[in-house]
């Protein structure tokens, strides 16, 4: 058991040391910090986490005192866009930010947003650290490199997986 809990620990660092890399390659970029991403019906996107993403969420969420963010408001108000189908991220806090932004997905830290001001294209360069996400998740878990919709996979979330 102990092995297993080390294990994990380390493919947890693996995974923060990849998500600072995936952050140097987004340094030239400017975010807005619309919330825009974080609005599924709106962008008709959604991120999708592998396993242990989903741990980093798991354990982020616990120490921030158990599970999702209740009483959950709307996102921060999105200039000129109706809040028809707002399906806004489970993950966001009652002042509409992100409740884990330390550890949020790849998905999330790769949004392209159209208001955001852009240094050099980093998508070919993230190629290799998805596939080096994909190899840590498999590591991580068997099947664990089978991505899946956020939504579904948080704790407590109807079609939840653990």
């Amino acid at each position: 058991m102990l092995w297993a809990v080390a294990a994990e620990e380390e493919l947890l660092g693996a995974l923060a040391a990849l998500y600072g890399e995936v952050d140097a390659l987004h340094a030239g970029f400017s975010c807005p910090a619309s919330t825009e991403c974080c609005r599924f019906g709106l962008t008709g996107r959604e991120p999708y986490v592998t396993s242990l993403e989903l741990r980093a969420i798991e354990r982020a969420l616990a120490r921030s005192g158990g599970g999702l963010p209740s009483a959950r408001k709307r996102a921060l108000p999105l200039h000129g866009a109706a809040p028809a189908d707002e399906r806004t991220c489970p993950l966001l806090d009652r002042a509409g930010r992100c409740s884990v932004y330390a550890v949020r997905p790849f998905g999330c830290r790769t949004y392209y947003c159209a208001r955001a001001e852009r240094g050099a294209d980093p998508r070919r360069a993230l190629r290799p650290l998805l596939a080096q996400l994909r190899e840590l998740a498999a590591r991580h878990r068997p099947g664990g490199d089978s991505a899946r919709a956020l939504t579904s996979s948080l704790p407590g979330k109807p079609g939840a997986r653990g």
